[in-house]
């Protein structure tokens, strides 16, 4: 019953840093044992891992973006957040927040996905 909500601005500029939100409900981001994610699809291509955050706030980036890359989360709204900074055309995507299961195996459940262009 979890359910995953992603939402921020679909189109941002060049250089300018892309922030996203995830909002879930059905279960708290605190007390689930294992990782929030986020996703993301380029045009054309397959899916590609950004990063996660753990239920105790511990955070794993994926090594091409970690040096642009935060996630974060808020635990009284039950929510986080995805910020990838001084973003290119690149970055075009659509993004998806996910959980990974509790055994660490694969993505239980996922939101729609948002999309978002980085355009001038």
């Amino acid at each position: 019953q979890v359910q995953l909500q992603e939402s921020g601005p679909g189109l941002v500029k060049p250089s300018q840093t892309l922030s996203l939100t995830c909002a879930v409900s059905g279960g708290s981001i605190t007390a689930y044992p294992c990782c929030w994610t986020w996703i993301r699809q380029p045009p054309g291509k397959g899916l590609e891992w950004i990063g996660y955050i753990g239920f105790g706030g511990s955070t794993r980036y994926s090594p091409s973006l970690q040096s642009r890359t935060s996630i974060s989360r808020d635990t009284s709204k039950n929510q986080f957040t995805l910020q990838l900074n001084s973003v290119t055309p690149e970055d075009t995507a659509v993004y998806y927040c996910a959980r990974v299961d509790s055994n660490w195996y694969l993505y239980d459940y996922w939101g729609q996905g948002t999309q978002v262009t980085v355009s001038s």
